[in-house]
């Protein structure tokens, strides 16, 4: 058994003081984010919910873009439930429609706000074929191309953040272990689209390595331009939540054979919150991360001849839709 499983497990802590069983405020404990702008997009449900919940506890305003307003605004009535000084924004955004990504940002940027972080959470897993608003594979249109578009709408404000408050920004990706799970060079470059050996498994794996992929280019491009903003990706963890929605019956009869290595929503959240806010990541960039600790992803997710071939494929399918 690896040492990753056994933590998974266990529970046992890595060298960050965290590990699988550690939930979102217990990696946030002390740490005051009042003087934050954060974006958590599909941050209606699940551990979306969950990272807004712990993001407004800890005092940063936080935005929620989401594709159902009323299942958005009943998850911002739960917080102010519970928090009534959090500050909470819902905002309509379906990463499934170039056109509505880009009134989701012409929206966020009328309310004349900083932005400090960006988590690029909602997803949708194993769904049946189908095609985009824009004529693309859903899983790949929503996981991956809808908030690498997102991001680069964005990116001019979180520059302008960081310049004028001095404070990092941090851009985080949900990826999943499953970008282990792809075709043979992992992204289907010429046959993206195509319907015909569909499967819905690999199809979602390709979408998560390309979150994976994103992540280090755009890190490296920070970088390059000495930009203030750090960039990774993270694998929350096996959750039992509304993403499941397509395979419910399958993952249901997995738990039973693998129950020790799932997690409830506020672990989920953990990692996510713990790469957003956690002051001993200050610098840390294109780095891969699950259990609240670094690990190493695949072979693929760290080729950068492929992550430079997928950002220049990823410009060109937004500027074809």
């Amino acid at each position: 058994m690896g040492i990753g499983m056994l933590s998974l497990i266990t529970g046992r802590a890595g060298p960050s003081g965290f590990g699988s069983a550690s939930t979102a405020e217990q990696v946030t404990q002390g740490i005051d984010a009042s003087n934050l702008t954060v974006i958590v997009t599909g941050g209606a449900k699940g551990i979306g919910l969950e990272t807004a919940r712990v993001l407004a506890l800890r005092g940063a305003h936080v935005v929620i873009g989401a594709r159902n307003l009323e299942d958005a605004n009943k998850g911002k009535q739960h917080i102010m439930n519970e928090n009534g000084a959090a500050r909470v924004t819902v905002l309509k955004l379906d990463l499934c429609s170039i056109k509505s990504i880009e009134e989701f940002a012409k929206s966020f940027n009328a309310l004349d706000l900083p932005l400090n972080i960006l988590i690029n959470n909602a997803g949708i897993m194993f769904c049946p074929f189908q095609l985009s608003k824009d004529g693309i594979e859903v899983q790949f249109a929503t996981n991956h191309l809808g908030h690498f578009h997102l991001t680069n709408l964005l990116l001019d404000k979180m520059k302008r953040t960081a310049k004028a408050t001095g404070i990092e920004g941090r851009i985080v990706n949900l990826s999943s272990i499953a970008h282990g799970l792809t075709t043979e060079g992992g992204i289907k470059f010429d046959r993206i689209n195509d319907k015909e050996g569909y499967n819905d498994k690999k199809a979602y794996g390709q979408s998560k390595l390309a979150n994976i992929l994103h992540a280090n280019e755009l890190s490296r491009r920070m970088k390059a331009e000495g930009a203030n903003i750090t960039v990774n990706s993270v694998h929350p963890g096996l959750i039992m939540t509304n993403l499941m929605k397509y395979s419910s019956i399958l993952m249901r009869i997995v738990k039973v054979f693998t129950i020790l290595a799932w997690k409830n929503v506020p672990q989920g959240a953990a990692t996510t919150c713990f790469v957003a806010l956690h002051p001993s990541l200050k610098g840390v960039t294109g780095k891969y991360f699950q259990d609240c600790n670094e690990y190493e992803p695949s072979k693929l997710a760290r080729d950068k001849v492929l992550a430079k071939e997928l950002w220049d494929f990823s410009n060109e399918l937004v500027r074809s839709a």
